[in-house]
């Protein structure tokens, strides 16, 4: 008891001298594999394997091979930034999973304009250097299914945050995430509490006095040392499969709720404390062999070009996957960018499946 109490005192303190900020990681929101991100950005409830450690990490519990490797990798502002996945799952017993995944999000070789004035105000193109702006993080996650809890599939990660900008500052941070999935009658429930205790990123800076002097004369704001606050979401998602035309065809209908409880946001329904914006995936499959994806995310509330008419806009997502023996390769034109106004990227993922060898 007395611990818990320590704990509780702890988090109170960090939480209220830290900075709530709305976007913060907000790299971690994109999404990752070509099949979930061709369904609208769902995939909480229908998840499993590789890439469930990011979407809801119970759904490790679902994988049927005793090894899952998954990787993808986008670009987009005609590649300017990339964006990388790679996650590993493997199977302990009959009823846990582990899993590691690992997210890189950068924009590498930006130009640094800082020292291109000399001190005499001459300018001299040969001071111009670069630096590079990478968010990373990294999940380490554990999925186990209690006999006690009867069709209760329960998974949570512990992610390490890195976020780095060039040699100017950096940031580290970590957070919990907490998933569960059930089962009923065919339906599948999903719910995954992201960042639940909050996340929090230690920004350190490094500036000289120089360069401290040029963010002053061209009126930019010296940033300082800080520590960042994520606040928690909460994911509800429910699937269900049907099979058709003699068990051939399958399909799979997925909607996901995504609640924030950082302030108003401008999604369908909201308030001062608390956000819905909901999302919709259907995939439909051949043989277990061919698939085709769409779903429709990103729906928000905003003003026309004009500013005089509200309006709601949806971001229209489309996918196809082949699954061939070990291997499946899933496609998505999707932006990525999520809340941008980049273009529409193309987005390729595999999933490389692999059993341990019988002794006969």
């Amino acid at each position: 008891m007395r611990y818990s109490i320590l704990t509780i005192l702890l988090f109170s303190t960090l939480l209220f001298e830290g900075q709530i900020v709305k976007y913060s990681d907000e790299f971690l929101n994109i999404g990752v594999g070509a099949r979930a991100l061709g369904m609208g950005n769902t995939g909480v409830a229908s998840t499993t394997g590789a890439y469930a450690g990011y979407w809801n990490p119970a759904g490790l519990l679902a994988q049927k091979n005793e090894v899952e490797t998954a990787l993808m990798h986008a670009e987009y502002f005609a590649g300017i930034a990339k964006y990388d996945f790679i996650g590993i799952s493997k199977r302990i017993d009959s009823n846990s999973v582990a899993g590691i995944s690992m997210l890189r999000f950068g924009v590498d070789n930006i130009p640094n304009t800082i020292d291109l004035v000399d001190a005499n105000g001459n300018v001299d193109y040969s001071r111009i250097s670069s630096f590079n702006a990478i968010d990373f993080a990294a999940l380490l996650s554990y999925a186990r299914r209690l006999p006690k809890l009867k069709g209760i599939e329960l998974g949570g990660n512990f992610k390490i945050i890195h976020r780095r900008l060039g040699d100017f500052g950096s940031a580290w941070g970590f957070g919990v995430d907490v998933g569960a999935r059930y089962k009923y009658k065919g339906w599948q429930f999903g719910v995954l509490g992201r960042d639940l205790t909050g996340t929090f990123n230690a920004w350190s800076y490094n500036l000289t006095d120089d360069q401290k002097a040029v963010f002053a004369q061209t009126g930019n704001q010296i940033p300082t040392n800080s520590l960042e606050v994520t606040m928690p979401k909460i994911i509800l998602g429910v699937a269900k499969t049907y099979m058709v035309w003699k068990n051939r065809i399958s399909v799979l209908g997925e909607v996901n709720f995504i609640n924030t409880f950082d302030g108003l946001r401008n999604t369908v329904i909201k308030s001062n404390y608390w956000s819905l914006e909901p999302a919709f995936g259907v995939e439909v499959g051949y043989k277990g062999f061919v698939y085709l994806r769409g779903g429709l995310g990103n729906i928000q509330k905003q003003f026309d070009a004009i500013g005089t008419k509200q309006i709601t806009t949806v971001q229209p997502n489309f996918g196809v996957g082949i699954k061939y023996r070990i291997f499946t390769l899933d496609y998505a034109l999707t932006d990525i960018g999520d809340r941008s106004l980049a273009l529409y990227s193309n987005i390729f993922s595999l999933k490389i499946d692999s059993n341990k060898k019988q002794n006969k």
